[in-house]
């Protein structure tokens, strides 16, 4: 077994991977609020259990057996974020936070039963992959609206569910799952890009639009 600690740690990391090919110290730091130090020790204890691989200064990869106990949290948390919003209309921008602080408490029970209930799902409701009970999951491309060139038109499949307030603003901008846009303009020096989403412009950063991941459509110029 792991500790509350011990799977935050291999859920963030495994999510860096998917970014990284290199998931070093600061990054997973500034991912779980810790310090350097506190960190350090934390891969020290994970690489002693065998779950990650860690060299200093060179950075972290989960083996095997800490990629399948990443996946077990993480199938934990969106099976959770997608019953509080079905069952309880909990909305996409608070939802996260709030199966936070229940995923490390649920019993394989419990998600199995949680699991049956809501029809075995696919996806949680911002769009991520939730794994399967066996541990497996396909890991499509990711391809972000932020990578996509002007004249290209895209459907919204999945965002970033870490911060409420940008989620939010989706809401507003009408970006919700399942949204077809079109890049209208990209900004060659600060990378502003103009969309057209349900007949309006709006004009996104890029650090946000590479929260949205997306599929390209045909037609595109």
């Amino acid at each position: 077994m792991w500790s509350e600690a011990e799977e935050n740690y291999l859920k963030e990391t495994y999510a860096l991977q998917l970014d990284h090919d290199q998931v070093t110290t600061s990054m997973l730091a500034q991912r779980v609020g810790h310090s350097a130090p506190t960190v350090t020790g934390m891969l020290k204890r994970l690489s002693g259990r065998k779950w990650v691989t860690y060299e200093p200064y060179r950075g972290v990869t989960l083996t095997k057996t800490g990629k399948a106990a990443a996946l077990d949290v993480i199938r934990r948390h969106r099976l959770l974020e997608t019953l509080l919003t079905r069952v309880l209309g909990v909305p996409w921008d608070r939802v996260h936070e709030e199966a936070e602080k229940l995923e490390h408490a649920l019993s394989g029970y419990l998600e199995g039963r949680i699991d049956e209930y809501l029809g075995h799902p696919e996806r949680d409701p911002h769009g991520s992959p939730i794994p399967a009970a066996d541990g497996s999951m396909e890991e499509p491309e990711r391809v972000r609206l932020c990578d996509l060139p002007a004249g290209s038109s895209g459907l919204v499949v999945e965002v970033g569910d870490r911060e409420p307030g940008m989620l939010a603003r989706f809401d507003g901008m009408h970006l919700a799952l399942g949204t077809e846009f079109r890049v209208l303009e990209v900004e060659p020096i600060d990378g502003l890009i103009t969309i057209r989403v349900a007949g309006h412009r709006r004009v996104l950063g890029k650090s946000v639009a590479s929260q949205i991941i997306v599929q390209k459509l045909e037609g595109g110029e």
